[in-house]
């Protein structure tokens, strides 16, 4: 059979969907590709956990309890239901009822009402697919999560934003938007709340105890026309240091009716299982369920059952106390670090997190932490971070802070922090000398975040 000869006019180019279009890179990959290019770089970017704690014996010891069983090994290895698997949605929601201090049935919630997903990632997706159009409205905080928030730009959200203070999430701001939404008529597009209530991803802030129930009332008191639902991002909620143990907004929610809350096994276990528990009110679990059959009629059944034997087995609860104490000691390191080599001055701030991997660091406003500025710097010194702009939504006008920076601790060796920090200490001193405003002056204990609005 004789073949064409190929041609060597080149093929159009694809036709891509919208979302596709509106899908832009995530700051990450660009990150990773940074730090593997160059694996000197002390990598205070990367919100990776400690690759020395991860619980790779105990996991072997499950696994074989597991696949030894030939019964329970070939349901591990079998389909589960897309709603996960039974016995792990019970355990989790005991789990929830632990963290909570209240029993399910006083937050109006059942194992029927917890999905099994592959990270909690996937559940924020899954939420804003089912709920959001383009041109709908998200409330989130500036900064936020970015890559949620990327997310949300694929899905065609408007993510409309109100800022933070050392409280978290300004409550107040949210129901000042909400009002000012409801007078322009907008209000029927406003979809869902995102709030990160613990150790937020990029500033270590938690939000408050008396703005828990607050932002609830709030959700209610404007769902007019449809329900406003707050979509409550917990990932890191066990990986507490310091500081009260608080309720979720979910736990104010005693019917279930008004709040989504997406937590992990995935932080306080090992990332590689990739599991996360959604708790959801039911009519929207039926949605949602309709989404996830579309994407994998299921999560994996085997990292399900990891999941659930480190639970029954003790070796969950003991991996987050071995995080914990670890993890609070790398918190303490490079807090010092910052205190002895940082500019002693006002106008350089940092946050003071009581859990979770993140610090989030304030300088001047003629100091630009982005990609072609001050961050080439660092690269050359041996340190990265990630730009603060990443973080941010534009305002009104388009405007985005350039003056931040998030830095993470979670995968970095302890006797890698000081160094990182001290190089990164030395970029920002150079950098400092460059614009106004240079009277040194004392060092703010506890950092703060800008206002940028939208």
């Amino acid at each position: 059979m004789q073949y064409p000869a190929s041609s060597s006019t080149p093929a159009p180019p694809l036709s891509l969907s919208s979302k596709a279009r509106r899908t832009k890179e995530q700051p990450i990959s660009f990150l990773i590709n940074a730090a593997m290019a160059n694996p000197s770089l002390v990598n205070l970017a990367a919100g990776l956990v400690d690759p020395l704690t991860l619980p790779v014996e105990e996991t072997r010891k499950i696994t074989e309890t597991i696949l030894s069983d030939t019964v329970r090994g070939r349901a591990a290895m079998q389909y589960d239901t897309t709603l996960g698997l039974a016995e792990l949605r019970k355990h989790a929601l005991k789990h929830l009822e632990s963290l909570e201090g209240q029993p399910a049935n006083a937050m109006g919630l059942t194992p029927a009402d917890i999905v099994i997903t592959t990270g909690s990632q996937q559940a924020l997706y899954l939420v804003g697919e089912t709920l959001v159009d383009p041109g709908d409205i998200v409330i989130a905080a500036n900064p936020s999560y970015f890559v949620f928030t990327g997310t949300l730009s694929s899905f065609g959200a408007q993510v409309m934003t109100v800022p933070m203070d050392e409280h978290g999430m300004d409550v107040d701001a949210v129901e000042r938007l909400l009002t000012r939404l409801d007078a322009e008529g907008k209000l029927p597009k406003v979809r869902v709340i995102y709030c990160t209530s613990y150790y937020q991803n990029p500033t270590g802030l938690t939000l408050a105890l008396d703005r828990r129930p607050k932002l609830l009332e709030l959700a209610k008191r404007f769902s007019r026309t449809h329900r406003i639902l707050i979509l409550e991002d917990a990932a890191y909620r066990e990986l507490r240091y310091d500081g009260p143990a608080l309720p979720s907004i979910k736990s104010f929610d005693s019917d279930n009716k008004y709040t989504v809350l997406a937590s992990t096994f995935s932080k306080p276990f090992a990332p590689g299982i990739k599991t996360g528990y959604t708790a959801m009110p039911p009519d929207l679990m039926h949605e949602v369920l309709q989404q996830k059959g579309n994407h994998d009629f299921g999560s994996a059944a085997l990292s399900q059952h990891v999941a659930l034997e480190a639970m029954r087995s003790g070796a969950y609860a003991a991996q987050v106390e071995r995080l914990r104490d670890s993890y609070r000691k790398k918190r303490d390191i490079l807090l010092a670090a910052l205190e002895k080599y940082m500019p002693k001055r006002d106008d350089v701030t940092w946050t003071h997190p009581d859990g979770g991997f993140y610090f989030w660091i304030t300088l001047p406003e003629h100091v630009n932490t982005s990609r072609g500025a001050m961050f080439d710097k660092a690269v050359e010194h041996g340190v990265l971070y990630v730009p603060g702009e990443y973080c941010f939504q534009p305002d009104e006008s388009g405007f985005i802070p350039t003056n931040h920076i998030r830095l993470s601790f979670g995968q970095v060796a302890p006797d890698q922090i000081e160094r990182g920090i001290e190089r990164l200490a030395a970029v920002v001193s150079g950098q400092l000398g460059r614009g106004t405003g240079e009277a040194p002056a004392r060092k703010a204990q506890h950092g703060r975040v800008a206002r940028a609005t939208s």
